[in-house]
């Protein structure tokens, strides 16, 4: 039950707008002492007193004045309290840290072309891979999620192409596994003041999703194979995917990045409340 004593952590936060044409602010708490879900609304003179870093993913808070809706099961929310203020992401020590790795994986591939051709795509866009988030919401929100979760994805490269994949390209699964979310750095955008994750408009003016943008650019360079082990990393159509996994007499290879992307997702940092 709804209490301004329990202590809540920030599980998701948007805005839109009303059908009056206000904005309207829509927050995901947790209760920290059995997890249940509460779910909130904040109107626009709500929204406008508050500092928008209050919302930041994994920041824990109190609620110190709102009326609980139990018909909808929400709560209209007017004043918060910040309890505990968490970590934006990784500082840029760290950052630079987890990108030095990732040039070392690019330095692995062989081929002197495709090898090229990753780093030229790592070089041009090191700004924005550095701060870059892996997801909005489902994993590694925030920044410099996203280069924890491609580094993530390649050392469970290694591990199963170790066991199970051994006569695999691994120049070709380095190269899949390094470049099947660099779109993301165009996708989102994130304030590095308050953490705040959200979608670049600008980037879906031109791109679908940024599984198009990866798929599209190792295709125009002639990485057909890595290309399509892009294409299918989100395995299903419905998820983004432009191969999706459910089709007959696909190559295995092509569910190798999909399997160890899911991983990545599923067991890594999901947050940054997660980092400590």
């Amino acid at each position: 039950m709804f209490s301004t004593e329990n202590h809540y952590e920030v599980v998701t936060f948007s805005i839109g707008d009303t059908k009056a044409g206000t904005k309207m602010g829509k927050l995901q708490l947790k209760d920290t002492e059995n997890n249940e879900i509460l779910n909130c609304i904040l109107w626009e003179e709500a929204l406008n007193r508050m500092d928008s870093k209050l919302f930041r993913c994994g920041n824990i808070l109190r609620i110190v004045s709102g009326s609980f809706n139990e018909k909808f099961n929400n709560c209209l929310v007017s004043v918060l309290e910040l309890i505990k203020e968490a970590k934006t992401g990784l500082d840029e020590a760290e950052r630079l840290s987890v990108y030095k790795e990732l040039e070392g994986y690019i330095e692995k591939i062989k081929d002197e072309k495709l090898r090229a051709f990753v780093a030229e795509n790592y070089s041009k866009n090191k700004e924005q891979l550095l701060i870059a988030p892996g997801a909005k919401l489902m994993h590694h929100n925030y920044i410099g999620g996203l280069i924890v979760h491609i580094l993530e994805c390649l050392k469970y490269a290694d591990a199963n192409m170790d066991v199970f994949f051994q006569k695999v390209n691994r120049d070709e699964v380095y190269s899949a596994c390094l470049l099947h979310d660099i779109g993301k750095v165009f996708e989102y955008k994130v304030d590095l003041e308050s953490g705040l994750i959200d979608y670049n408009e600008d980037f879906r003016k031109d791109w679908i999703t940024h599984s198009q943008y990866g798929f599209s650019i190792c295709m125009n360079a002639g990485f057909k194979r890595v290309a399509k082990m892009i294409a299918a990393h989100h395995a299903r159509a419905d998820w983004g995917a432009i191969i999706d996994l459910n089709e007959k007499d696909l190559e295995p290879i092509l569910y190798l990045v999909h399997h160890i992307d899911d991983l990545s997702a599923k067991f890594g940092k999901t947050n940054v409340a997660m980092l400590g």
